[in-house]
C-alpha cells in the first residue's frame, strides 16, 4: 500500500508540473516565458553564415529580453536547433523546435533547409520568419513561412544589371553547386535578366563536396568571360576565390548575399581578385546598431569566435537583429503567445529596422523591398561600399 501511495504522489507531482500554456510559456508565481525558435546551421557548409545570423538575434535578445503581452511581462527565451546546413537534417531540427514549445521560428540561413523544414512548422501551426533565405519557393504556396529579405528574382536582376552597368559585360560565366536550389535558382534568374539585355551566359555546375575548381575557372577564362558569377556557399566560395587568385584570373567576380562574410574577405586579402557582392546591409547604415553589436561581439569571446574572430558586421547579423524585433511585434500585435495568433498577426506587422522598413505582401508573406547594397572587397580585409542598386 505504501508503494501505491508513493507512486500516486509521484504521478501527481509530475502532472501538476506540466506547463498549462502553449507557446513555451510558463505562468504562475514564477517568471512567464515565451520561446522563440532559432532554426539555423551551426555546423556544415553554411555554419559561418548561420552563426552570424544568430548573433543578431542573440544581441537583440540581450538588448530587449522581455515582451509585454496583455499587461503581462514575458521573458523571451531563444531556443536554437542546428539544421546542419543540409536538407536531410533540417526536418529533425524543425521537429526539435516544435517539441520545445516555441511560439514562432526565426531562420534559416539557406533556402534549401528552410524549404525542407517548413512543412514541420506548418503541421505544428507555427509561423517561421525567414531572415536571409531568398529563394521564392520558401514562401510560395504556403501561409506559414514569411521573410524579411529581398528575393532571388530581384537579386539576380540586380546583379545582371550591375554586371552590365559596371563592367560593360557581354559574356558571363556562372558556376554553382549541382542540385543546390539556392545556387541554381539564382543563376537561372541572373541568366534570364542578362540574356534579356542581349548578353551571353555560360553555366556550369560542380558536384557536391568538390574541392578543385581549376577546370571551371580555366573554362571561364578560355571563353572570354567578362564576369564570373558564383552564388555559392561560404565554404565553396573561399576555395574558388583562392584558386582563382593562384591562377591569375583577372575577370571580376560577382557574388550573392551568401558571400557577404568575413571568411570570404579573408580569401581575397592580399590578392588581386576583384569581388563584388549584393547584400542587405552595409556598415554605417545605422551607427547606433553598429556600435552596439561591435561592443557585444568584442565583449564576449563566444560571440567573437562565432563572428569569425573580428568585429566586421555581416549583413545577416543586421537581418537577424531585425527578425527578432519583427517577431516581438507579431507577439504584441497578436496580444497572445499562442502560435496560431502570432502567425495570423504577422501579415499586418510593419517594423522600421536597421536594414530598412519591413512589411509583408498579402500573397506570400514576402518582404516588400526594392533595394540591394553592392559592396566590394578592398583586398585588405574589409568591405567598401560600391552602390545602392534598384530594379
Amino acid at each position: 500500500m505504501k508503494k501505491l501511495v508513493s507512486l500516486f504522489l509521484v504521478v501527481l507531482v509530475l502532472v501538476t508540473a506540466v506547463p498549462l500554456f502553449a507557446g513555451g510559456a510558463k505562468e504562475g508565481s514564477q517568471a512567464n516565458v515565451v520561446k522563440i525558435g532559432i532554426f539555423e546551421p551551426s555546423t556544415g557548409d553554411s555554419a559561418s553564415g548561420g552563426k552570424k545570423e544568430m548573433l543578431g538575434m542573440q544581441y537583440a535578445n540581450k538588448e530587449t529580453p522581455t515582451v509585454e503581452v496583455g499587461g503581462t511581462t514575458y521573458q523571451v527565451e531563444l531556443v536554437a536547433a542546428d539544421n546542419g546546413s543540409t536538407t536531410d537534417k533540417a526536418p529533425s531540427a524543425a521537429s526539435q523546435l516544435v517539441s520545445e514549445g516555441v511560439a514562432v521560428v526565426l531562420g534559416s540561413y539557406g533556402s534549401g533547409v528552410s524549404i525542407a523544414g517548413g512543412p514541420i512548422f506548418d503541421d505544428a501551426g507555427l509561423a517561421a520568419i525567414g531572415v536571409t533565405c531568398t529563394n521564392p519557393n520558401v514562401t510560395a504556396g504556403n501561409d506559414y513561412y514569411f521573410r524579411i529579405c529581398f528575393l532571388d528574382p530581384f537579386q539576380g536582376t540586380v546583379l545582371a544589371r550591375f554586371a552590365i552597368d559596371k563592367f560593360g559585360a557581354d559574356t558571363v560565366y556562372c558556376l554553382g553547386e549541382a542540385g543546390n536550389e539556392y545556387d541554381q535558382g539564382l543563376i537561372a534568374f541572373f541568366k534570364q535578366a542578362f540574356e534579356a539585355a542581349g548578353g551571353t551566359v555560360i553555366t556550369d555546375s560542380f558536384p557536391t563536396n568538390n574541392s578543385d575548381f581549376t577546370s571551371y575557372l580555366n573554362k571561364a577564362r578560355s571563353n572570354g568571360a567578362d564576369v564570373i558569377f558564383t552564388p555559392v556557399s561560404i565554404a565553396y566560395s573561399t576555395q574558388i576565390l583562392r584558386q582563382a587568385a593562384s591562377l591569375g584570373i583577372s575577370a571580376p567576380f560577382l557574388g550573392s548575399d551568401t558571400l557577404d562574410d568575413n571568411m570570404v574577405l579573408d580569401a581575397t586579402t592580399g590578392t588581386n581578385i576583384k569581388l563584388y557582392v549584393s547584400t542587405f546591409y552595409q556598415e554605417g547604415g545605422d551607427t547606433t546598431f553598429d556600435a552596439g553589436v561591435k561592443n557585444y561581439i568584442n565583449s564576449d569571446s563566444t560571440a567573437l569566435t562565432a563572428n569569425g574572430g573580428n568585429d566586421t558586421i555581416s549583413a545577416v547579423t543586421a537581418m537577424g537583429y531585425d527578425a527578432y524585433y519583427v517577431a516581438l511585434e507579431a507577439i504584441k500585435k497578436a496580444g497572445s503567445i499562442d502560435p496560431g495568433a502570432i502567425k495570423k498577426a504577422l501579415w499586418d506587422v510593419e517594423y522600421d529596422g536597421v536594414s530598412g522598413h519591413i512589411a509583408f505582401d498579402d500573397v506570400n508573406g514576402d518582404a516588400i523591398r526594392n533595394t540591394a547594397y553592392i559592396k566590394r572587397s578592398n583586398n585588405s580585409g574589409a568591405w567598401e561600399f560600391e552602390t545602392v542598386q534598384t530594379v
